[in-house]
């Protein structure tokens, strides 16, 4: 043991940068309002009276597409949004340039772009004639038509002296997909009503009031009979090109595969348990399956509970943006949840601007700033009234995957790896795994390695099918989530979750993948009740892996405590796993958690050489 913490590299990059202060927070006597009436529900006073935070003020008078303030800010450079005054009668060379520009802006939004018409570049609402805007209308359809993508008017307004403004979405799905796909975590308490929500959203028919809706979402007998969620369920909401939703409801005959090819856009729900004693599944699905989003539904009865703030603490951990759904509105008012989760939001460690969506503008402003801004958007509704749900279908419908196209390029160019999440067995087909494509691209009848073994070796595979949303695919790239066939009456090891899929990247046996029990990383304890030693054993999560780990040495100190960062060396219990530098890390054990990064690993093969 003493050979391995000497290897202990004290200057390595810890990953970790430091979170701004934002200038004053909202203090504990906010006063709450009525969230259907009064315009101000999203500014914060306290209990003097005065007007709220800097933070909420610049939140609210900042959101780039709130036409209201008479003016935007400045046309970002970077970015999915593009401001143009007007698209009347452009010349040919022109109108080359405008469709170069729209490509550019698509890449950077994955599919996805905004245009602004009757904005000047400095963000002026200066508005157009109702024929001018119409001519630029069809300018931009003529312009997304060449690069086969199509357009939907997301707003028009009517501004000073009768001129118009437009907003609208512009959507190409990329050549090798068959939609743009967003993925949605579902968190929760256990009485919050998500998998409720879900069978409402997917199949389009309210609740009784009884839990009716939800029958659709479980998977196993004790679900139905208990009522709650235990494992991991994916539902799906697809919108067509005009933003109308895609649902169960779409015909009569409607499916899962259908739903996916007839859709431009898909949200994959995936509905995680509420219940603390299935923690480590829903821990290992955020960690594992790496989702865009987290939809975190509370419950206007039981408000902020112990379950609210657990989850919300592992998303801050993971720092995946996230969004609120009050529901169960139409039996209690909402004013005392939306009080609690602003003060639980503007709190010192959590430093968010609380805003709470009362029409479809807001709908819209939120989902196009929910990453540039540090904006959490909150939505009231009723499963059984339906009320605030064509608010949440908006968000979704304008809500964008949020990956950069520098940082897809660059996942793409690296080695191919598929971490294995889920393993089934198909009647005729053998074993599929389901998983996530963390970096590369894959496509189907492609030779791979699968592991580690006990040993830390690989075993050669040789990957069949590949399908994603319920539909076979032709290639995966990284970032996306699918399942995968073997090739028929090959030799197969036994198969877990957390093992890998490796591309073949090398013929030099000094560069092949292993296993390892060692690994060092940067962490730091968001929390513990007194302090952590050598020999603490935690549940680690890496990715798609979830196993016990013990602490073997603690660099530059004994102990660690809550907030505190150091270099640690930790040891896997059971098996070798698959771990790479700047991999992130996340434990827990009971109520003590806390995150890092992964700074340098021992592979098996390398320290039986030593």
């Amino acid at each position: 043991m003493a050979a391995f913490l000497s290897l202990f590299d004290p200057n390595q990059d810890d990953g970790f940068v430091e979170e701004p202060e934002l200038n004053g927070n909202c203090s504990a006597g906010s006063s709450g309002s009525d969230y259907e009436m009064d315009l101000n529900a999203n500014e914060c006073q306290d209990a003097g009276g005065r007007s709220g935070s800097i933070a909420h003020t610049h939140a609210r008078r900042h959101l780039i597409f709130d036409f209201e303030q008479g003016a935007l800010p400045p046309e970002p450079q970077l970015g999915n949004v593009e401001y143009k005054l007007k698209l009347v009668n452009p010349s040919r060379q022109r109108f080359e340039h405008l469709v170069t520009q729209m490509k550019w802006r698509l890449r950077e939004g994955n599919g996805e772009a905004i245009y602004e018409i009757g904005v000047s570049d400095e963000g002026f609402l200066q508005g157009l004639s109702e024929k001018d805007m119409n001519a630029s209308l069809t300018t931009l359809k003529e312009m997304a038509h060449q690069l086969g993508a199509s357009t939907s008017v997301l707003r028009r307004k009517t501004i000073a002296s009768r001129r118009l403004v437009a907003e609208v979405l512009v959507r190409k799905i990329p050549d090798d997909q068959h939609n743009i796909e967003v993925r949605v975590a579902v968190l929760g308490g256990a009485d919050a009503g998500k998998s409720t929500l879900l069978g409402v959203l997917t199949q389009d028919e309210l609740d009784n009031g009884h839990g009716r809706a939800r029958l659709n979402m479980f998977r196993h007998m004790h679900e139905i009979q208990s009522g709650r969620t235990s494992c991991i369920s994916h539902e799906t909401l697809g919108f067509d090109s005009l933003g109308k939703v895609v649902n169960y409801k779409y015909n009569e005959m409607m499916t899962a595969e259908e739903i996916s090819d007839r859709s431009s856009k898909l949200v994959t729900f995936m509905d995680l348990a509420g219940h603390r004693r299935y923690m480590r599944t829903t821990v290992q699905a955020l960690s594992g399956y790496s989702p865009h989003y987290a939809m975190l539904v509370v419950s206007a009865g039981s408000g902020c509970n112990d379950s609210t703030e657990e989850h919300l603490a592992i998303v801050r951990a993971l720092d995946m943006p996230f969004f609120i759904l009050i529901t169960k509105t139409d039996i209690t008012s909402p004013d005392a949840t939306i009080q609690e989760l602003r003060l639980l939001l503007t709190s010192i460690g959590c430093r968010k601007v609380p805003f709470v969506v009362t029409n479809t503008d807001e709908a819209i402003s939120a989902a196009s700033n929910q990453l540039s801004e540090n904006i959490v958007p909150i939505f009231c509704v009723s499963n059984v009234s339906g009320v605030g749900l064509n608010l949440v279908t908006k968000f979704l419908y304008v809500l964008s995957p949020g990956i950069s196209n520098a940082e897809k390029e660059r996942l793409e160019q690296e080695p191919c790896e598929f971490q294995i999440d889920e393993i089934f067995r198909v009647t005729d087909v053998g074993p599929v795994v389901g998983g996530l494509l963390v970096q590369g691209v894959l496509p189907e009848n492609i030779p791979m390695k699968i592991g580690p073994l006990p040993d830390g070796s690989f075993h050669p595979v040789y990957v069949n099918t590949v399908h994603r949303n319920k539909a076979p695919c032709r290639v995966v790239r990284a970032g996306q989530s699918a399942s995968l066939s073997f090739t028929p009456d090959q030799d197969l090891p036994s198969l877990r979750s957390g093992m890998v899929l490796l591309g073949y990247t090398s013929h030099n046996p000094a560069d092949e993948p292993y296993g390892t029990y060692f690994f060092q990383a940067k962490v730091s304890v968001l929390y513990h009740a007194t302090s952590i030693f050598v020999g603490f054993q935690t549940t680690v999560h890496i990715g798609s892996i979830r196993q016990t780990a013990v602490i073997r040495g603690i660099m530059g100190g004994e102990k660690l405590g809550t907030n505190d960062c150091a270099s640690v060396m930790f040891e896997f219990v059971c098996h070798p796993e698959y771990v790479r530098p700047g991999m992130r890390i996340l434990f827990r054990e009971g109520s003590s958690k806390g995150i890092g990064v992964v700074t340098q690993v021992f592979p098996i093969n390398k320290t039986r050489a030593k």
